[in-house]
C-alpha cells in the first residue's frame, strides 16, 4: 500500500477544503493511505512542509494541493513559479515523489472552483510515480 503525505494550502478556502476532500477521496479509491496532512497558510509555504513529510520513512510520496488566484499584479505568477521550483527541488533532494496539485496562476476564483479535481490528479500522480519508479541504487 502506498503511503502519502498531503500538504494543503489554506489560502483561498473553501476551495482548498474541497481540494483536500478530493485528494483524500482519490487516495481512498486507490487503496492508498494518507499518513499525515499538513495545513500551511499558502502555497508558497508548501515546500517546507513537503520536505518535512518527504523525510519521514513511512511516507512514499507527497501530494501538494492549493490554488493561486490572480490579482491586480503578477504576484500570482511569482508565487506559482517559486513554489513549483522548490517542490521540484524537494522531490529531487529527498528522492521522493512530490506532486503539484496547485491550480493557477492566472485564474479567477470561479475557474479555481472548476479545477478542484486537480487535487485528485496530484494524488493519482504520486501513487503512479511510487509504483513506476525503480528503486534507487
Amino acid at each position: 500500500m502506498t503511503t502519502l503525505g498531503l500538504v494543503v494550502a489554506e489560502f483561498n478556502r473553501p476551495i482548498t477544503e474541497q481540494m483536500e476532500q478530493e485528494a483524500k477521496a482519490a487516495a481512498n479509491a486507490a487503496g492508498a493511505e494518507v499518513y499525515d496532512t499538513v495545513h500551511v497558510p499558502g502555497v508558497y509555504d508548501a515546500p517546507l512542509a513537503a520536505d518535512r513529510l518527504a523525510r519521514r520513512e513511512a511516507v512514499d510520496a507527497v501530494a501538494v494541493v492549493g490554488t493561486v488566484i490572480t490579482g491586480d499584479t503578477d504576484h500570482d505568477q511569482v508565487i506559482s513559479d517559486a513554489t513549483a521550483q522548490r517542490l521540484s527541488d524537494v522531490s529531487l533532494e529527498r528522492d521522493t515523489p512530490v506532486t503539484l496539485g496547485v491550480t493557477g496562476p492566472g485564474m479567477s476564483a470561479a475557474e479555481a472552483r472548476e479545477r478542484v479535481e486537480n487535487a485528485a490528479k496530484a494524488v493519482d500522480g504520486a501513487i503512479d510515480l511510487v509504483s513506476e519508479l525503480p528503486d534507487a541504487e
